[in-house]
This record gives structure tokens, sequence and C-alpha cells, in this order.
């Protein structure tokens, strides 16, 4: 019998938010992207529309915002059901999802961005 395996879940990324949805805000996915649960993601300052983080970007995406809850299929069209954890809460680090070439002082950058707005980032399993 083939071994059934089983995809990240909200449980393996967060393991810590506040109270009452506070960690939580709703935010519009730019579309031309199809992001996974714990995409590290960052806002573009001229629409406020969320895309990955992107460190090479100079339009707001390259400083990391938040992480996305969940997945979001914005291929075709924006998503304004997106929800991402912005501030007050733990994550597991092997549930977040990064960029293919993203640097590990990149990564480095970008965690601690999220932690200066309390998002912090720990080893999880």
């Amino acid at each position: 019998m083939p071994a059934i395996t089983e995809g990240l879940n909200l449980g393996d990324l967060l393991k810590y938010e506040a109270p009452n949805l506070f960690s939580r805000d709703q935010v519009t996915v730019a579309s031309g992207q199809t992001l996974p649960l714990g995409a590290v993601v960052g806002i573009v300052t001229a629409t406020g529309k969320v895309k990955q983080i992107d460190p090479s970007a100079t339009d707001g995406t390259q400083y990391a915002a938040g992480v996305l809850m969940q997945p979001c299929d914005a291929a075709l069209i924006d998503r304004e059901d997106g929800l991402m954890v912005a501030r007050h809460a733990i994550l597991a680090d092997h549930a977040l999802t990064w960029p293919a070439a993203i640097t590990v002082a990149e990564k480095q950058a970008a965690v601690l961005q999220l932690k200066s707005l309390g998002v912090l980032i720990r080893k999880g399993v």
C-alpha cells in the first residue's frame, strides 16, 4: 500500500497568535502569482496589495510584511480574501515558503523584519 503524505497545514505554521484575531490581517493578493501557505510576503507601496517577498524589488515588496495563513491562487485576478499573520505571533521556520533565488542573508534580513513586527520565527517540527 503506498504511503500517503499530507502537505503542511495552518497548525504546522502557526504556533501562537494573539487572541481575538489580533495577529491577522485580511489582504489583497496581487494577480499573477499562486502562493502557498507560509509564503513570506511584502506589500506593494503603490497599491497596498501583497506579493511574495522580493529582496531585489523597489516597490515595497523587498520588505517582509507578513506570512500567508492559507494558499492563495491569484494567477488570473487579484484575490481580496488573502489572510496573513502580520503581528504578535510565533511561526515555525520549516513551514515558511521563500522565493527560489533568495539568499541566506536575505532570509535572515526578512526574519528580522518580521521580528520587528512582532512575528517571531522559531525552530519547529
